[in-house]
């Protein structure tokens, strides 16, 4: 895309976009269990953000951030074990390793025990696919900003050219995002370890 055809209008469909294809459906995950080698190439392929290592899941193992292989077989690498690092990595960038087990600790207590699950691996990914796809429509249905203030405050910058000006507005876009992201991440983390202390 050029510079030139930055506005408004591509960010919602930029939004709208990444909310076609940001999550697989659970029935898409692969059906069969899986060697970690199987589990480091599809992760890798299906999150290019991500680079993930045979020491990165061994250490989420170790931790206890997602259960262990199925009976110790190297082919042990389930459909749940999938779901489990999906969902860890929309968590990776806001979330310690910490966080993260106090997270999935809420509907799955002790991860290795599946007895004491209060709800299964399959729901909680289901419902955070929903969720996700959900939260691109609002990002989509709301502005960022508002959008006759933001023009009158770059009136008032006299900027030279409207590709200054195109480049103002790709700016403030991109802070508004960072300013919601950042804010979001805040409330996490709050909420986290408020809940923690409750206990």
């Amino acid at each position: 895309m050029k510079k030139s055809e930055f506005d408004m209008e591509y960010v919602k469909n930029a939004a709208e976009e990444i909310s076609k294809n940001t999550i697989i459906p659970y029935e898409d995950l692969p059906r069969y269990d899986l060697f970690l080698s199987q589990v480091i190439d599809y992760l890798n392929d299906k999150f290019s953000g991500e680079k993930y290592t045979n020491n990165i899941v061994q250490n989420y193992v170790k931790n206890e951030v997602i259960s262990k292989p199925v009976n110790g077989k190297k082919r042990g690498y389930t459909k749940d074990h999938l779901a489990q690092l999906v969902l860890l990595s929309y968590m990776r960038p806001i979330l310690s390793t910490e966080e993260i087990k106090k997270v999935f600790r809420l509907a799955f207590n002790e991860i290795n025990d599946g007895e004491d699950d209060i709800i299964s691996w399959e729901k909680a990914y289901k419902v955070f696919s929903y969720i996700q796809k959900d939260s691109f429509k609002k990002i989509i249905a709301k502005d960022l900003f508002d959008k006759e203030r933001l023009n009158n405050m770059i009136k008032d910058m006299n900027l030279k050219s409207n590709e200054e000006e195109e480049r103002i507005v790709l700016f403030f876009s991109v802070m508004s995002l960072i300013c919601q992201a950042s804010s979001i991440k805040n409330l996490v983390h709050s909420i986290v370890s408020n809940y923690e202390k409750e206990i």
